[in-house]
């Protein structure tokens, strides 16, 4: 069996948002976003269903993103937590050589990673983002959006009316 990792680079890119649709988003929509596409990428290694990489390219692969979902999420983890310090450290370990040891590798970093995502998901359920949360349910007024229709279509006959030179 073979990783599909060429679809998944395919539509994401290295900061792992999608391709297809990039919104600027509050803190805490970056926190899950993040979150989020660590956990696929974990669970491209823990699932119990996912082959284990077949080359050495394919586990360079798996380490590279793990590393960069470590970063990604190390801006938005508490700066001395515990479990940012383990995967900082895990992370910054070299892949060995060898086909078990890098593959124990890849699924020590899979572990450190998802024990960071809990601790990031922690923090975000505790202190939502409030300027995002006042914005996502206003809606402009009926009244509002008929005076604005109503300025708009008398600009247009007022430039409709004008001679033409």
């Amino acid at each position: 069996m073979r990783l599909s990792l060429v679809l998944h680079q395919k539509t994401c890119r290295l900061d792992g948002r999608s391709n297809l649709a990039y919104l600027p988003m509050g803190t805490a929509d970056v926190q899950r976003d993040q979150a989020a596409a660590a956990a696929e990428t974990v669970a491209l290694v823990l699932d119990e269903e996912s082959p284990l990489p077949e080359n050495a390219s394919d586990v360079e692969e798996l380490a590279r993103r793990l590393r960069g979902h470590i970063s990604q999420l190390g801006t938005v983890a508490p700066p001395r937590a515990p479990e940012l310090l383990g995967a900082q450290q895990v992370a910054s370990a070299d892949v060995p050589g060898g086909y078990v040891p890098s593959r124990v590798h890849v699924v020590k970093l899979a572990e450190a990673t998802r024990v960071l995502i809990a601790a990031v998901q922690v923090l975000g359920s505790a202190a939502p983002s409030k300027s995002t949360r006042e914005w996502r349910g206003w809606k402009p007024r009926v009244a509002l959006r008929g005076s604005v229709f109503a300025v708009a279509f008398a600009l247009l006959v007022l430039a409709a009316s004008v001679p033409r030179a």
